[in-house]
């Protein structure tokens, strides 16, 4: 690998503060949305610069990731509307090599879906050895938009009377389980959660009406889900309370500023991929001793 030591570990020491290991006592009061660290709003250009810096960097890990074929890395992004999950898959992974790479957006389950426990759907889409997969929203879902409103789950079978504290601690259990499994069969993991304010998502959703080339991204239900606002925030908090461990850690990250949540999602992404320790894979000794006859060959003229 070329990239210097020295950027790994001064880019794992910038994004150290957003990340969640253990749920054990966090409080979301306790990471602002519009938190800038050591920076202001005047690095921005510095820093935007370096976003760009940092992406080749991303492209060349990636490249020693689809050869080695040695790890999955699964990120995934949770975060209210507006909160720049797209915006972060665009300036973030939009450099590396698509053939390596693989983007699952999980709306609303479609009939087909519900008939399958809640992990099937995203268990279709996950990453083979050598990808990145990216998960916008996930089964994550079905402790966040389900507990929030939990009449949606009588479409997956279940007596509202059965919906208690039991029923969340094993939805809890059971994905921490399910991410162990993953991770013993070499799947990494990055899980962001995109912490916007209130008063910052009211500016974006008004900014998608009064811009004519945003207006499509315009939703009646995002008005409707600010009103659950209160609801969704001790829903994201019991999450990562609950789910963040060593093997899956959750990265909470500021989002408020865009720039500055871009440049901690790509820091949190490179970081995974350094630690996995790639390399290319050895060409086995056999054919590599035919290399001479094999350069003979091409550079001989017509």
């Amino acid at each position: 690998m070329h990239i210097p030591e020295e950027i790994i570990e001064r880019s794992r020491k910038f994004v150290e503060p957003y990340r969640i290991c253990s749920g054990k006592g966090f409080k979301l009061k306790d990471y602002p949305a519009n938190d800038l660290g050591n920076l202001t709003k005047d690095h921005k250009d510095f820093m935007v610069a370096r976003l760009e810096q940092g992406v080749s960097f991303l492209e060349e890990l990636q490249s020693v990731l689809y050869a080695s074929q040695s790890y999955a890395l699964l990120v995934i992004l949770q975060a209210m509307d507006a909160a720049g999950k797209d915006g972060l898959v665009k300036h973030v992974m939009g450099g590396i090599n698509p053939q390596g790479c693989h983007v699952a957006s999980f709306k609303q389950p479609t009939s087909q879906e519900y008939l399958h426990d809640y992990l099937w759907r995203c268990t279709k889409e996950l990453p083979a050895r050598g990808m990145i997969g990216i998960f916008n929203r996930s089964y994550y879902e079905e402790v966040l938009t389900a507990k929030v409103h939990p009449e949606g789950l009588l479409k997956e079978g279940y007596n509202p009377k059965d919906i208690n504290k039991s029923f969340w601690d094993e939805r809890y259990e059971n994905i921490n389980h399910y991410e162990k499994h993953l991770y013993d069969c070499k799947t990494r993991f990055v899980k962001i959660f995109l912490h916007v304010s209130y008063d910052e998502q009211r500016k974006r959703l008004l900014d998608r009406l009064d811009t004519a080339d945003k207006n499509w991204k315009f939703s009646q239900g995002d008005i409707h889900e600010r009103e659950y606002w209160d609801d969704y925030q001790d829903a994201f908090e019991t999450m990562i309370q609950r789910t963040a461990t060593k093997e899956a850690p959750w990265y909470v990250i500021p989002a408020d500023n865009k720039w500055y949540a871009r440049i901690v999602g790509l820091c949190a992404v490179v970081n995974a991929l350094a630690d996995m320790k790639l390399e290319y894979p050895e060409v086995p000794k056999e054919i590599k001793e035919y290399f001479p006859k094999f350069r003979e060959s091409l550079e001989k003229k017509k």
